[in-house]
């Protein structure tokens, strides 16, 4: 089979996956972080193929950490699962899978993992600038209303609340986390494209305090 047959396989098997996710964490995610990591990959350079791989596989393993309830890392299982499954639709090469299991291991914050190369660099771009900007925004939002947490609170009260709490806002999520991403970006291209997001994620908020505040 050609590498473009094992893609197309290696996505419906993600899909199917993926089919009980939370959206914030579903196959849509992880086309949006293709998408970023193949426009980064076109200035920043890299292996396309493992860029490519490594961006369908970085959140394979969240169905198991949800199972687990967080007590499994999804960045280091998912490491492990990508030697098991890859195999199975026809990416054979050691070398191959051990840089994309790489990529999966290093994409996350919490497992002091630091990207090295620069496809590791690159997918780890690519799945922060979807926390970030307009779509960073609304995922924001999503996943305050599946807590079902305040749709706007003052900055006092969001930032003295505790997580999944009725004050747990997307403004919280925004203060606790989203406005430090931009500057914890690895790559020339990813930390352009982030800062753009990260004004617009200022501007909107501001627009939002003062419809609400006045």
């Amino acid at each position: 089979m050609s590498y473009r047959e094992n893609i197309e396989h290696l996505c419906e098997h993600i899909k199917e996956h993926f089919a009980t996710a939370p959206k914030c964490h579903d196959w849509d995610h992880t086309e949006r972080v293709l998408h970023n990591a193949l426009k980064l990959h076109e200035t920043e350079g890299g292996n396309r193929e493992i860029i490519e791989v490594a961006a369908l596989m970085h959140d394979y393993a969240r169905p198991e950490e949800m199972e687990s309830k967080g007590k499994l890392c999804h960045a280091s299982t998912g490491a492990k699962l990508v030697r098991s499954v890859l195999p199975s639709f026809g990416f054979t090469d050691p070398n191959f899978i051990n840089h994309v299991s790489e990529c999966v291991l290093c994409h996350r914050y919490r497992n002091n993992h630091v990207p090295q190369t620069i496809e590791a660099k690159i997918i780890f771009d690519a799945d922060k600038l979807d926390s970030i900007g307009a779509i960073g925004v609304g995922r924001a939002f999503h996943f305050a209303g599946r807590f079902s947490a305040r749709v706007h609170n003052t900055r006092e009260d969001a930032i003295n609340s505790d997580s999944y709490s009725e004050n747990d806002s997307a403004y919280r999520e925004f203060l606790v986390k989203l406005h430090k991403i931009h500057e914890k970006l690895l790559t020339k291209t990813g930390r352009q494209i982030g800062e753009e997001r990260h004004i617009y994620m200022l501007n909107f908020f501001d627009q939002l305090n003062k419809e609400v505040y006045g």
